[in-house]
C-alpha cells in the first residue's frame, strides 16, 4: 500500500465514524418526550392532588425499600463498629504523636479560643 490508499482508506474511516456517531445522536433526539402542561397540570384545582399523588408515589417507594434501607444502614454501623475496633490502637497512637508533634499551636489554640470566649462572655 502506499501513501495516498492509506491517506484514502483513512478518511473513509473517518467519515464513516463521523456518519455512525451522527446517526446515534439523532436517534437518542427522535426519542419524543411526554410534553406536560404546567398550567394545566399545576392550577389551582390539580395541585394539591398532583402534590398528594407523588406524595403516595415517594412513600410507596419507600415503603418497598425500607428493610432494604434499614438493613444497609444496621450493616454501615456495624462495619464502622468492626473498623474502629480493629484500627483502635493505632488511632490512639496517632492522637497521641499528633498532640506531642501539635502542643504548641494546640496551647496557642486554646489560650485564644478562652480569650474570646472570655470576651464574648464579658459583652454579654
Amino acid at each position: 500500500m502506499n501513501l495516498e490508499e492509506l491517506k484514502k482508506r483513512r478518511e473513509e474511516n473517518f467519515l464513516a465514524h463521523k456518519k455512525k456517531k451522527k446517526e446515534y445522536y439523532l436517534k437518542k433526539k427522535k426519542v419524543i418526550k411526554k410534553e406536560i402542561d404546567y398550567e394545566k397540570e399545576l392550577n389551582e384545582e390539580n395541585f394539591s392532588l398532583k402534590i398528594k399523588e407523588i406524595i403516595k408515589a415517594q412513600k410507596k417507594y419507600v415503603d418497598n425499600r425500607k428493610e432494604l434501607i434499614v438493613s444497609k444502614i444496621n450493616e454501615y454501623k456495624d462495619s464502622k463498629k468492626d473498623y474502629y475496633e480493629q484500627n483502635k490502637e493505632k488511632r490512639l497512637e496517632y492522637d497521641k504523636e499528633y498532640r506531642e508533634r501539635k502542643k504548641e499551636q494546640l496551647k496557642q489554640y486554646r489560650k485564644e479560643y478562652y480569650r474570646k470566649l472570655k470576651e464574648k462572655q464579658n459583652k454579654l
